[in-house]
Formats: C-alpha cells, sequence, structure tokens
C-alpha cells in the first residue's frame, strides 16, 4: 500500500508539470520537452557508457549535448528566432555532420577499449532519443499557430494504452506476447490496452478539436502499436545492459525514459502522419 501511494503521488505531481508546461505557452512547452529528453539522454548514456574517470564524464556530456542539437535546431525555428528559415537549414545541415563527426575525434584521444562501441552509443542516443524528441515540435507548430493539445493528446493515449495493457493483463493475460524481452507482457494485455486506446481516442475529439474524429482514431492505433514496441525496444536496451530501471528520479516509477519509452517511439509515426495531413 505504501508503495502504490508513493506511485500514486509521483504519478499526480508529475501530470501537474507536464499539464503546466504544456498549458502555459510555447516557451515553457520547449522549456519542459527540453528537460525531458536531456533527462532522458542522461538516463541513456547512464545506462551504456562508462561512467567511472572524469574522460566517461565529459563523454556522456559530450553524448547529451549531441542527442539535443536536432532539439535546439528545431525549436529556434519554432519560436521564430531565426529570421532567414531557409539559410538556417542550410548552413545546419553543413554544420550537423562535423559536428557529429567531433565524437570520433573525442574518442581518439580518450584511450578507450571501446571507442567504436562509445561512437555507436552516442549516435543511438541521437536518433533514438534527440530526433524523436525534435518532431514533437513539428506536431506542436505549423507556422504561428501551437497545436500543444495535440501533443498532450498523445501522451494520454500513450499513458491510456499502458495502463489499459496492464489492468487487461493483470486480469486476463494468460498468452506471452515477448517472452524473450518480457515475460510479463501478453496478447491479452495488448489487446486490452489497444481497445482501451482507440475508446479514449474517440472521447479525445470531443476535447480537442485541432482534429477530427477519424484523425484521432488513426493517432490511437498509431499509439497502441507503436507504444508497444517502443516498451519493448526499451526491454531489449535494459536487458542488453543489464538494468531492471533506467533511472530512479521518479519514485515508484523508475527513470523519465521509463515514463516515456513509448512515446519516443510513438511521435516519429505520429508526426509523419500528422505531417502527412497538413
Amino acid at each position: 500500500m505504501q508503495g502504490l501511494w508513493r506511485r500514486l503521488t509521483t504519478a499526480v505531481i508529475f501530470v501537474v508539470i507536464m499539464i503546466s508546461g504544456m498549458y502555459t505557452g510555447p516557451y515553457t512547452f520547449n522549456v519542459l520537452f527540453l528537460v525531458i529528453a536531456g533527462g532522458c539522454l542522461y538516463e541513456f548514456f547512464g545506462m551504456t557508457l562508462d561512467r567511472h574517470t572524469r574522460r566517461d564524464r565529459v563523454r556522456k556530456a559530450f553524448g547529451v549535448a549531441v542527442g539535443l542539437l536536432p532539439f535546439f535546431l528545431v525549436s529556434s525555428l519554432s519560436l521564430g528566432y531565426v529570421s532567414d528559415p531557409a539559410t538556417f537549414i542550410q548552413l545546419s545541415s553543413l554544420l550537423f555532420a562535423p559536428f557529429i563527426f567531433t565524437v570520433f575525434i573525442y574518442e581518439l584521444y580518450s584511450n578507450s577499449q571501446e571507442p567504436f562501441v562509445n561512437i555507436a552509443y552516442i549516435i543511438l542516443g541521437l536518433f533514438y532519443i534527440g530526433i524523436p524528441f525534435a518532431l514533437v515540435d513539428f506536431i506542436a507548430f505549423d507556422g504561428r499557430t501551437f497545436y500543444y493539445r495535440i501533443v498532450f493528446g498523445l501522451l494520454l493515449l500513450t499513458w491510456v494504452n499502458d495502463t489499459g495493457a496492464y489492468l487487461a493483463g493483470s486480469k486476463f493475460g494468460r498468452t506471452p506476447l515477448f517472452p524473450r524481452i518480457s515475460p510479463n507482457k501478453t496478447w491479452e494485455g495488448t489487446i486490452g490496452g489497444a481497445l482501451t486506446c482507440v475508446l479514449f481516442g474517440y472521447f479525445l475529439h470531443l476535447v480537442f478539436d485541432e482534429i477530427n474524429l477519424i484523425q484521432w482514431l488513426v493517432l490511437a492505433i498509431i499509439v497502441a502499436v507503436f507504444g508497444g514496441l517502443g516498451d519493448l525496444v526499451e526491454s531489449m536496451l535494459k536487458r542488453s545492459v543489464g538494468v531492471k530501471d533506467s533511472g530512479n528520479l521518479l519514485p515508484g516509477h523508475g527513470g523519465l525514459l521509463d515514463r516515456f519509452d513509448a512515446f519516443i517511439f510513438v511521435i516519429p509515426f505520429a508526426a509523419a502522419y500528422i505531417l502527412y495531413l497538413r
């Protein structure tokens, strides 16, 4: 019971922070997701990179900086700090690759026993975490219009899918979904989560009218499919590095990456669909 109350208290505080960050304007929205992206990258590199010496800590900080670069570039465009977007995109594209290749130069002098493993993890952090969080701005901003409620709706769908899968799996779960990666997940739980998610997508269109019913239902299906895959991918990562949780920032819930693993995997597919609609 004490553990349940701790989880509930953490969840309430977390939801209040998320709502405050998204509903108080474009700047707090970007700061909120900058902090979340940075935290997820920090936990990811804490699991994957060596962290026993000063050079290891520098490498970890460098990995976080590389991972956040796309977010900073996209945020600069979204918040209107760039007067000539075309030139900015051209310069960013030209400078992006040289910046990434400085990772190789650092490892050349780091005296690491596995330099290319470190390089691979840093670049993986960029693509696995950094770029998906940068795509959040493509969903939230369309010119001067700020669609923060679509992002909030995607978060709600992700959490509802996860909760529905947990409850249905606990009650009816019999058939293992992916025992090699996550022994506790079942097909019954996955189906229950998907049905709950689609049903919640129907109710979302009654409140968030930025997009219509069909579009919310399509997003709910995207969340149900790719959110579950994202959870499995993070389980695969944790098994490969031998950890139970990505961190301990959220008492009773693990780390930030544990909370956003499904959302991270949903964003690229949801962003592709929403940009197609626009």
